[in-house]
Protein backbone atom coordinates (compact mmCIF):
# COMPACT_ATOMS: atom_id res chain seq x y z
CA UNK A 1 0.00 0.00 0.00
CA UNK A 2 1.33 3.60 -1.03
CA UNK A 3 0.12 6.35 1.51
CA UNK A 4 -0.23 9.77 -0.25
CA UNK A 5 -0.26 12.99 1.56
CA UNK A 6 -1.53 16.29 0.52
CA UNK A 7 -1.41 19.21 2.65
CA UNK A 8 -2.74 22.45 1.80
CA UNK A 9 -3.19 25.59 3.94
CA UNK A 10 -6.07 24.80 6.14
CA UNK A 11 -6.49 20.90 5.58
CA UNK A 12 -4.15 17.99 5.52
CA UNK A 13 -5.50 14.66 3.24
CA UNK A 14 -4.38 11.23 2.97
CA UNK A 15 -5.23 8.68 0.27
CA UNK A 16 -4.31 5.32 0.57
CA UNK A 17 -3.25 3.33 -3.18
CA UNK A 18 -2.98 -0.13 -3.86
CA UNK A 19 -1.55 0.10 -7.30
CA UNK A 20 -2.94 2.53 -9.10
CA UNK A 21 -6.56 1.99 -7.10
CA UNK A 22 -7.68 4.49 -4.32
CA UNK A 23 -8.84 2.63 -1.20
CA UNK A 24 -9.93 4.63 1.34
CA UNK A 25 -9.18 8.69 2.24
CA UNK A 26 -9.80 11.22 4.76
CA UNK A 27 -9.40 14.87 5.98
CA UNK A 28 -8.28 16.37 9.02
CA UNK A 29 -8.19 20.38 9.79
CA UNK A 30 -4.88 22.11 10.23
CA UNK A 31 -1.51 20.36 9.56
CA UNK A 32 -0.48 18.25 12.82
CA UNK A 33 -0.89 15.26 10.64
CA UNK A 34 -2.46 13.27 13.76
CA UNK A 35 -3.89 10.64 11.20
CA UNK A 36 -0.77 9.51 10.97
CA UNK A 37 -0.64 7.76 14.18
CA UNK A 38 -2.79 4.94 12.76
CA UNK A 39 -0.28 4.22 9.78
CA UNK A 40 2.55 3.73 12.26
CA UNK A 41 0.61 0.17 13.17
CA UNK A 42 -0.35 -0.58 9.52
CA UNK A 43 1.51 -1.76 6.86
CA UNK A 44 2.74 1.08 4.20
CA UNK A 45 4.88 0.08 1.33
CA UNK A 46 5.80 3.90 0.83
CA UNK A 47 4.65 7.77 1.43
CA UNK A 48 4.88 10.63 -0.27
CA UNK A 49 4.56 14.13 0.92
CA UNK A 50 3.05 17.28 -1.12
CA UNK A 51 2.93 20.56 1.31
CA UNK A 52 2.28 24.43 0.52
CA UNK A 53 3.17 24.91 4.29
CA UNK A 54 5.98 24.79 6.53
CA UNK A 55 4.98 21.80 8.88
CA UNK A 56 5.47 22.32 12.86
CA UNK A 57 7.84 19.75 14.16
CA UNK A 58 4.65 17.37 16.03
CA UNK A 59 3.86 16.52 12.14
CA UNK A 60 7.80 16.08 11.42
CA UNK A 61 7.94 13.49 13.83
CA UNK A 62 4.98 11.42 12.54
CA UNK A 63 6.76 11.85 9.46
CA UNK A 64 9.80 10.43 10.84
CA UNK A 65 8.09 7.73 12.89
CA UNK A 66 6.50 6.12 9.87
CA UNK A 67 7.60 2.52 8.52
CA UNK A 68 8.25 3.17 5.53
CA UNK A 69 10.23 5.07 3.03
CA UNK A 70 8.84 9.07 2.68
CA UNK A 71 9.44 10.85 -0.29
CA UNK A 72 9.10 14.70 -0.09
CA UNK A 73 8.08 16.31 -3.56
CA UNK A 74 9.53 18.88 -4.66
CA UNK A 75 10.44 20.69 -7.85
CA UNK A 76 13.80 18.38 -7.79
CA UNK A 77 11.67 15.12 -7.26
CA UNK A 78 11.95 13.38 -11.12
CA UNK A 79 8.34 13.25 -12.38
CA UNK A 80 7.09 10.90 -15.72
CA UNK A 81 6.72 14.56 -17.61
CA UNK A 82 9.72 16.64 -18.92
CA UNK A 83 9.11 20.18 -16.99
CA UNK A 84 9.12 23.13 -19.69
CA UNK A 85 8.24 25.06 -16.94
CA UNK A 86 10.79 28.61 -16.63
CA UNK A 87 10.62 28.97 -13.19
CA UNK A 88 10.41 25.13 -11.74
CA UNK A 89 10.69 26.20 -8.08
CA UNK A 90 7.62 28.61 -7.75
CA UNK A 91 5.45 26.16 -9.76
CA UNK A 92 2.42 24.59 -7.17
CA UNK A 93 3.15 20.67 -6.58
CA UNK A 94 -0.28 20.67 -6.81
CA UNK A 95 -0.47 21.85 -10.80
CA UNK A 96 2.11 19.38 -11.33
CA UNK A 97 0.67 16.22 -9.35
CA UNK A 98 -2.40 17.11 -11.37
CA UNK A 99 -0.96 17.19 -14.77
CA UNK A 100 0.91 13.82 -13.97
CA UNK A 101 -2.23 12.51 -13.07
CA UNK A 102 -4.04 13.39 -15.80
CA UNK A 103 -0.84 11.86 -17.81
CA UNK A 104 -0.95 8.62 -16.42
CA UNK A 105 -4.73 8.01 -17.45
CA UNK A 106 -4.57 9.58 -20.88
CA UNK A 107 -0.55 8.84 -21.92
CA UNK A 108 0.15 10.41 -25.93
CA UNK A 109 -2.66 12.85 -25.59
CA UNK A 110 -2.41 16.42 -25.78
CA UNK A 111 -4.09 17.24 -22.32
CA UNK A 112 -5.79 20.59 -20.45
CA UNK A 113 -5.63 20.03 -17.19
CA UNK A 114 -8.38 22.32 -15.45
CA UNK A 115 -8.77 22.88 -11.50
CA UNK A 116 -11.19 24.79 -10.13
CA UNK A 117 -10.48 24.99 -6.70
CA UNK A 118 -9.51 28.28 -4.55
CA UNK A 119 -7.65 29.13 -8.01
CA UNK A 120 -8.45 28.05 -11.45
CA UNK A 121 -5.59 26.77 -13.08
CA UNK A 122 -5.42 25.80 -16.53
CA UNK A 123 -1.87 23.70 -17.55
CA UNK A 124 -1.40 21.76 -20.57
CA UNK A 125 0.53 18.85 -21.91
CA UNK A 126 1.45 17.95 -25.17
CA UNK A 127 1.26 14.84 -26.38
CA UNK A 128 4.78 13.61 -26.21
CA UNK A 129 4.88 13.82 -22.73
CA UNK A 130 5.88 17.80 -22.04
CA UNK A 131 4.42 19.99 -19.38
CA UNK A 132 4.15 23.51 -20.97
CA UNK A 133 2.98 25.07 -17.96
CA UNK A 134 -0.71 27.15 -17.88
CA UNK A 135 -2.22 30.03 -16.27
CA UNK A 136 -3.43 30.97 -13.03
CA UNK A 137 -6.95 32.64 -12.08
CA UNK A 138 -8.64 33.39 -8.94
CA UNK A 139 -11.64 30.79 -7.89
CA UNK A 140 -15.27 31.03 -7.36
CA UNK A 141 -14.90 31.98 -3.32
CA UNK A 142 -11.80 34.38 -4.24
CA UNK A 143 -13.93 36.77 -6.67
CA UNK A 144 -17.03 36.75 -4.80
CA UNK A 145 -14.67 37.89 -1.19
CA UNK A 146 -13.14 40.65 -3.86
CA UNK A 147 -16.63 41.98 -4.57
CA UNK A 148 -17.32 42.47 -1.03
CA UNK A 149 -13.48 43.68 -0.39
CA UNK A 150 -13.37 45.97 -2.84
CA UNK A 151 -16.56 47.37 -3.53
CA UNK A 152 -18.15 48.97 -0.02
CA UNK A 153 -22.00 49.09 -1.82
CA UNK A 154 -21.81 45.92 -2.78
CA UNK A 155 -22.72 42.86 -0.34
CA UNK A 156 -20.71 39.72 0.67
CA UNK A 157 -22.97 36.71 -1.53
CA UNK A 158 -22.30 33.49 -0.92
CA UNK A 159 -21.74 31.10 -3.64
CA UNK A 160 -24.87 28.99 -2.98
CA UNK A 161 -28.28 30.14 -4.15
CA UNK A 162 -29.86 30.70 -7.86
CA UNK A 163 -27.89 31.74 -10.64
CA UNK A 164 -30.17 32.97 -13.86
CA UNK A 165 -28.72 34.06 -16.56
CA UNK A 166 -29.71 38.01 -16.03
CA UNK A 167 -29.70 38.31 -12.51
CA UNK A 168 -32.79 39.61 -10.93
CA UNK A 169 -31.16 41.69 -7.88
CA UNK A 170 -27.90 42.62 -6.60
CA UNK A 171 -27.01 39.32 -5.12
CA UNK A 172 -28.64 37.04 -7.93
CA UNK A 173 -26.53 39.68 -10.27
CA UNK A 174 -23.46 39.10 -8.46
CA UNK A 175 -23.22 35.16 -8.24
CA UNK A 176 -24.70 34.87 -12.07
CA UNK A 177 -21.74 37.09 -12.13
CA UNK A 178 -18.76 35.34 -11.01
CA UNK A 179 -20.34 31.80 -12.09
CA UNK A 180 -21.65 32.21 -15.68
CA UNK A 181 -18.30 34.43 -15.89
CA UNK A 182 -15.93 31.17 -14.67
CA UNK A 183 -18.45 29.02 -16.67
CA UNK A 184 -17.52 30.80 -19.97
CA UNK A 185 -13.54 31.36 -19.16
CA UNK A 186 -13.47 27.63 -19.04
CA UNK A 187 -15.51 26.83 -21.87
CA UNK A 188 -13.66 29.79 -23.78
CA UNK A 189 -10.12 27.99 -22.73
CA UNK A 190 -11.35 24.46 -23.92
CA UNK A 191 -12.69 26.12 -27.05
CA UNK A 192 -9.49 27.67 -27.96
CA UNK A 193 -7.30 24.17 -26.99
CA UNK A 194 -9.46 22.25 -28.90
CA UNK A 195 -9.61 24.04 -32.19
CA UNK A 196 -5.73 23.76 -32.35
CA UNK A 197 -5.18 20.11 -30.97
CA UNK A 198 -7.61 17.52 -32.48
CA UNK A 199 -7.04 14.66 -29.78
CA UNK A 200 -7.32 16.70 -26.73
CA UNK A 201 -8.60 15.37 -23.53
CA UNK A 202 -9.88 18.05 -20.96
CA UNK A 203 -9.45 16.78 -17.35
CA UNK A 204 -11.27 18.96 -14.60
CA UNK A 205 -10.86 18.22 -11.28
CA UNK A 206 -11.19 20.47 -7.79
CA UNK A 207 -14.16 21.25 -5.64
CA UNK A 208 -16.02 23.75 -7.25
CA UNK A 209 -19.16 22.29 -8.96
CA UNK A 210 -19.95 24.37 -12.18
CA UNK A 211 -22.47 23.36 -14.94
CA UNK A 212 -20.92 23.53 -18.25
CA UNK A 213 -22.73 23.08 -21.49
CA UNK A 214 -24.05 19.86 -22.57
CA UNK A 215 -21.03 20.36 -26.02
CA UNK A 216 -18.55 20.88 -22.97
CA UNK A 217 -19.19 18.32 -20.71
CA UNK A 218 -18.71 15.76 -23.75
CA UNK A 219 -15.24 16.83 -24.01
CA UNK A 220 -14.33 16.82 -20.06
CA UNK A 221 -13.32 13.63 -17.84
CA UNK A 222 -14.22 14.66 -14.32
CA UNK A 223 -11.78 13.41 -11.76
CA UNK A 224 -11.62 14.59 -8.05
CA UNK A 225 -8.79 13.16 -7.25
CA UNK A 226 -6.48 13.93 -10.50
CA UNK A 227 -3.82 15.40 -7.30
CA UNK A 228 -3.60 12.25 -5.27
CA UNK A 229 -3.54 10.23 -8.58
CA UNK A 230 -0.70 12.34 -9.45
CA UNK A 231 0.98 11.80 -6.33
CA UNK A 232 0.52 8.18 -6.29
CA UNK A 233 1.76 8.12 -9.91
CA UNK A 234 4.83 10.04 -9.16
CA UNK A 235 5.57 7.85 -5.89
CA UNK A 236 5.35 4.97 -8.22
CA UNK A 237 7.82 6.31 -10.83
CA UNK A 238 10.69 7.34 -8.11
CA UNK A 239 10.70 3.77 -6.45
CA UNK A 240 11.18 2.42 -9.92
CA UNK A 241 13.89 4.69 -10.66
CA UNK A 242 15.53 3.78 -6.91
CA UNK A 243 14.68 -0.13 -6.74
CA UNK A 244 12.18 0.69 -4.57
CA UNK A 245 14.45 2.38 -2.06
CA UNK A 246 14.19 6.12 -1.16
Amino acid sequence: MNLVIDIGNTTSKYFCFEGDELISNDREEGHDLSFLSAFCQQRADAAIVSTVVDLPAEAEERLRALPCPVLRFTATTPIPLRNRYRTPATLGTDRLAAAVGAWAQHAGKSLLVIDAGSCITFDFVTAGGDYMGGNIAPGLHARLQAIGDYFPRLPLVAAEGDTPELGYDTETAIRAGVIQGMRHEIQGYIATFSKRYDDLVVMLTGGDDIVFDQAVKRLMVTDHYMVPRGLNHILRYNLRLTNHTL
